[in-house]
């Protein structure tokens, strides 16, 4: 199939953010330089995991060259809208480019097989699944992180007994062998 691929190098704007209220949100990454817009959805798993990961790279990077790599400003502005997602992201790949002094991020569509998925991430090849590719620089990096811990903490909160996420209306708690357990008024 023929692949597009969706390349940003140090866009304006790189965030995740979220449409619906909490236990029925839907996270999306977006992209954008000047008019151009790109956002793919995501699941908030995969937020966490990128956030992670990401972290982890840019505290090796300042481990192997003593250089610090603060947060830039943090984005705190709500998606661009009207949001027209490109795909649903199965694969993502993370790199740090020594040469450029950037951090390459790619979201990739689902593939056909594993095998095309390892072939195709950070690669430019004519075929396979559409990706989302963006290069940052290490302070906008670490507002990324900041700005996604923050949208994944802005979700439902946990259940003090079992850790699973209350609903408005509480959820069946299995520490209470089954019972319903409400939510705590808000305050």
């Amino acid at each position: 199939m023929s692949r597009q691929i969706f390349v940003f190098d140090r866009p304006e704007r790189f965030v995740t953010g979220t449409v619906g209220t909490p236990g029925e949100r839907v996270f999306f990454l977006q992209a954008s330089d000047g008019s151009r817009v790109v956002s793919v959805a995501i699941e908030k798993q995969q937020v966490s995991v990128l956030a992670d990961r990401l972290e982890q790279l840019l505290d090796d990077v300042v481990e192997r060259t003593g250089t610090a790599l603060p947060a830039d400003h943090l984005d705190q502005d709500a998606l661009s809208q009207p949001i027209e997602e490109e795909f649903r992201v199965n694969a993502m790949a993370l790199a740090w480019d020594g040469e450029s002094g950037l951090v390459v991020i790619e979201a990739q569509a689902p593939a056909a097989d594993a095998e095309e998925a390892e072939r195709t991430l950070l690669e430019d090849a004519d075929d396979g699944p559409d990706a989302l590719r963006v290069r940052l620089e290490p302070a906008r990096a670490r507002a990324f992180v900041e700005r996604a811990r923050r949208v994944i903490a802005a979700g439902r909160r946990p259940c003090p007994l079992c850790g699973r996420p209350l609903d408005a209306q509480g959820h069946v708690c299995p520490r209470l062998n089954g019972y319903h357990r409400t939510a705590p008024a808000a305050g």
